[in-house]
């Protein structure tokens, strides 16, 4: 019998709490489901519930490990199976992730490459279009990051004062700007073009450059900048 027959028939055996972290010794944390981490990190169910069960209802409600990662500490105490010590313990995890994923302040954007493989983890799953800021200085450090507008991006909405507001505030050299494109096609828009020109202009008033534009979808994105659109 060679090893992975071995590994299925011993997984088949295990009690369903012991699977996760049998999965993990076995075979990597890379190649485990979400319900399986969350399982790890939870340990066990409650009475009539075990704890595959529990964390599979957490993400089916919650949308997902990110959607799971918007509640507070008092939200997730509310949730049955999670008592004191397991909602301080997955909200403290949860944020330890949000936290890791911010940025530092000495993060270099030179090109569009590195921009995408900044913002790609960030956008590429939200199901809502969010409009970012990024604030760079005069070596392309990035000094500030900023959501200035949730929801269908057009040009009466995306205003270049709110846009400009933030990199006012931190003496930004110049601008990157980038949204997501929940369908998952990054292709530019026209709108997409105009918002991206009337920034333009603003920017030439002000002194702070637009320096590209980028439209994040799954896996894939667009520089407007690459593509000639300004």
């Amino acid at each position: 019998m060679d090893q992975n027959s071995e590994n299925k028939n011993y997984f088949h055996l295990l009690p369903q709490e012991s699977k996760p972290r049998e999965r993990l010794e076995a075979e990597g944390v890379k190649r485990l489901r979400d319900e399986e981490l969350l399982a790890i990190l939870l340990r066990t169910g409650y009475k009539g519930t075990d704890v595959m069960s529990l964390a599979a209802r957490l993400l089916n409600t919650y949308g997902g490990l990110r959607g799971l990662a918007k509640l507070d500490y008092r939200q997730l105490r509310q949730e049955k199976g999670l008592g004191q010590a397991k909602a301080a313990e997955l909200a403290a995890l949860l944020e330890i992730a949000l936290r890791i994923a911010e940025p530092d302040e000495r993060i270099v954007l030179k090109s569009p490459e590195e921009v995408a493989a900044f913002l790609m983890p960030l956008l590429r799953h939200e199901n809502q279009e969010k409009f970012l800021v990024l604030s760079l200085n005069s070596k392309n450090q990035l000094i500030q990051q900023e959501v200035v507008f949730i929801g269908t991006l057009n040009s009466t909405v995306v205003h270049p004062r709110e846009v400009f507001k933030s990199a006012l505030m931190h003496a930004a050299a110049g601008i990157i700007v980038a949204h997501n494109h929940p369908s998952g096609d990054p292709s530019p828009s026209a709108e997409d073009v105009k918002v991206t020109q009337s920034l333009v202009d603003a920017g030439k008033v002000m002194g702070i450059p637009l320096l590209d534009h980028l439209v994040i979808g799954h896996g894939k994105w667009v520089s407007l900048r690459d593509t000639k659109s300004f």
